[in-house]
């Protein structure tokens, strides 16, 4: 009498994955009869030495086609789904059967199976683009996106290089004249960053929206306002500590971009680039509290964006108390931005190693 293997299970948008738990699997035979799916072999389970058989009967239909690969330790079957989805169980009675688990080695939820499909539409145009006939083109897109690149890099290039000499040769007094020695390129830099977010919008790159504009406007808030606005805030060393940070930053993410509009990278590059915000992005955003907390009592006392209430009230709102609401906003932003980056870091660095 047949036994029954035990079958692991994951699933996609698209496909959905089996592995069956047989060593050295023969006679294999694996049929789709609308939404049921038979498979019948001989080989080494947990039962010892036998055959071994099961069926299942999915929640929703797939395709008769179905492709399986046997090696000497599993059978893996892949079978695509009828219309493309997210199912909320493999089998159409609630009950799982007690054979199947799931394939952790596989399994990603419905998000990261999505980030993971789009890589793999990515890849696939990418090389459909290496294919082209005129292999030497570069697209004006791509011209376009590594030019805007460059441009950032030697920006922030130039900040950091800058600042990092006249610390060593000025010391602590360095701290005191960033904002004049520095602040053009800055706001140079920034403005041009503005571009990201319609970037991001108007999908001439694959990233979120959400986040680009949390860190576009952010730096810019501190910049344009805290910093361009109140001359009082020209001379303080937080302000070296701002601009540190934010060049350090992107003096490895433009160029990781630059390397990846050929589909070229190094190695190096991109561990620096998904790992050295880790300490810096949080530093980043203490140094730019502090430059906002620092700020509140300078606005107070000039009464610069202050909101006028009606005469009847006889008052106006400080400008602090946007400060303030602006203080909590950053540290949410802080967390939101910093989940999206751990999520971009965990999918590259596992997918780089499926690869491997």
């Amino acid at each position: 009498m047949p036994l029954t293997p035990l079958v692991y299970w994951a699933q996609r948008h698209d496909d959905i994955y089996l592995r069956v738990d047989l060593t050295d699997a023969q006679n294999i035979d694996v049929q789709v009869h609308e939404q049921v799916l038979q498979f019948r072999a001989q080989g080494h389970g947990a039962k010892g030495q036998n055959e071994y058989e099961f069926s299942l009967e999915f929640l929703l239909p797939v395709k008769s086609e179905v492709s399986h690969r046997s090696t000497q330790r599993q059978v893996n079957i892949t079978l695509q789904k009828e219309q493309r989805g997210w199912w909320e169980r493999l089998t159409l009675q609630e009950r799982k059967p007690v054979f199947l688990t799931p394939d952790f080695d596989r399994w990603l939820d419905e998000s990261d199976a999505e980030m993971e499909s789009r890589e793999k539409e990515d890849k696939k145009n990418m090389l459909k683009a290496s294919r082209h006939e005129e292999e030497g083109f570069v697209s004006l897109t791509t011209g376009y996106l590594f030019v805007y690149n460059l441009v950032q890099f030697l920006g922030f290039s130039w900040i950091f290089v800058n600042m990092t000499v006249r610390l060593f040769i000025f010391g602590q007094d360095s701290l005191y004249d960033t904002f004049h020695t520095i602040s053009d390129v800055m706001f140079f830099c920034q403005t041009l960053a503005s571009v990201e977010v319609l970037n991001a919008a108007f999908g001439v790159v694959r990233t979120g929206v959400i986040p680009t504009l949390i860190q576009v406007f952010g730096r810019n808030f501190i910049l344009f306002i805290i910093f361009g606005s109140v001359e009082e805030m020209h001379n303080q060393p937080v302000v070296f500590f701002v601009f540190y940070l934010w060049s350090a930053i992107e003096i490895f993410r433009y160029p990781f971009y630059m390397l990846g509009c050929f589909d070229t990278e190094w190695k190096t590059l991109t561990w620096l680039r998904y790992t050295i915000w880790i300490p810096l992005y949080p530093l980043g955003v203490v140094a730019e509290a502090v430059a906002v907390v620092q700020s509140i009592p300078i606005f107070d006392e000039a009464k610069l964006f202050s909101i006028p209430l009606p005469k009847a009230l006889g008052t106006s709102v400080s400008f602090s108390c946007v400060l303030y609401v602006y203080l909590v906003l950053m540290f949410l932003g802080l967390i939101i931005n910093f989940r999206h980056l751990h999520k971009q870091r965990k999918r590259r660095f596992r997918t780089k190693r499926k690869a491997n």
